[in-house]
């Protein structure tokens, strides 16, 4: 199926005029398509490794507030199970079951970290 149809466009790459021949067409030629191509799988490999670099520093930043929670007498629910790198839930089932006992202090539940550092004491 052929057509017939000229429509005038500007290429999204270089912002030349040129004549399409189908309404879905974006570039002037096959060099501006190829161009335009590797320009896109460029861009999109610098993001993915700013992402990274993003990632590192945040796990950098955690590794900063690890050392902190380490130097505690005495932690909070969050900075327990941080600690001890299980989930939320995980170490409210082991509060439950008497494994890791914890102190209510007003509103608080702390846990000392001498109870944490026996749990694996060999």
């Amino acid at each position: 199926m052929s057509s017939k149809i000229q429509i005038s466009k500007v290429c999204e790459f270089c912002g030349n005029e040129f004549t399409a021949q189908t309404t879905v067409t974006r570039f002037c030629g096959h060099t501006c398509a190829s161009r335009s191509y590797k320009q896109r799988k460029k861009e999109s490999k610098i993001g993915r490794t700013i992402e990274e670099v993003n990632q590192q520093k945040i796990l950098s930043a955690s590794d900063v507030h690890l050392e902190v929670i380490k130097q505690k007498d005495f932690l909070s629910i969050t900075e327990a199970y941080t600690l001890l790198g299980i989930s939320e839930r995980t170490f409210y089932r082991l509060m439950k079951a008497g494994t890791i006992p914890t102190t209510k202090l007003g509103g608080r539940t702390i846990v000392k970290r001498s109870v944490i550092d026996k749990l694996f004491a060999l």
